[in-house]
């Protein structure tokens, strides 16, 4: 069972057992993490599930599409190297993924 961990801008991290195929943030709606809102389901049309990938779990997915790209430049908080909509990183069995919620999200 893949793992997320989930680091507020205040410090404080919070584990949650995901599931393969479920994306990290259905994981993150679905137990009530702060700042973490996905208000179009994941359908690449909104940025409210902004997130900073930890640069040791970027190797497991690919860059973001066009799409995703285009919506990271419309978030509340600085773009970095490391941002990526939470909706398209799926959880994988045995990858274990953290990801650090931006401040002006929570």
């Amino acid at each position: 069972m893949p793992k997320v961990f989930y680091s507020q801008p205040d410090g404080t991290e919070r584990m949650i057992d995901g599931t393969a195929g479920d994306s990290v943030m259905s994981t993150a709606v679905r137990n009530g993490v702060a700042g973490i809102v996905g208000q179009c389901g994941g359908s690449l049309s909104c940025a409210t599930c902004h997130v900073y990938l930890a640069d040791d779990d970027q190797e497991h997915f690919d860059p973001p599409s066009e799409d995703e790209d285009d919506m990271l430049d419309c978030t509340a908080s600085d773009r970095e190297d490391s941002s990526r909509l939470s909706c398209q990183l799926i959880l994988c069995e045995g990858i274990d993924l953290h990801v650090t919620v931006p401040d002006e999200q929570t």
